[in-house]
């Protein structure tokens, strides 16, 4: 299975209701065409680099996943364009070593760590 990591960047106009509906709809559609999520993350709102699209700040959103399906990809990117929303959006695949790194760190911070 290709393991992905894909952060994209949501308008700061959003109230936290319509953000939160929006990553459930990309979720949704990751699921649908047979990936599992391992970590969804919203990083907040935060201050872009530049102006993009007339906008100053955005809310960072970031989502791992796994997928043996290359199609996936494409159509989550298909639904980043068509989503007024989603101001800026990038996927990569990443090398499996690194992302069962990443899962391990989460379970340990999860698990309380040192006693």
């Amino acid at each position: 299975m290709a393991c992905y990591e894909s952060i994209f960047i949501l308008r700061s106009s959003l109230a936290d209701e319509e953000a939160e509906a929006v990553i459930e709809k990309m979720k949704n559609a990751l699921t649908k065409h047979g990936a599992t999520i391992v970590k969804a993350d919203n990083w907040g709102k935060k201050k872009l680099a530049y102006e993009i699209k007339h906008d100053r700040r955005g809310t960072y959103i970031l989502l791992q996943f796994e997928s043996a399906n290359e199609n996936v990809v494409s159509e989550l990117e298909r639904l980043y364009r068509l989503e007024d929303s989603v101001i800026k959006f990038l996927t990569v695949r990443v090398e499996e070593e690194a992302f069962q790194e990443v899962a391990a760190e989460q379970g340990e911070s999860e698990g309380g760590g040192v006693q």
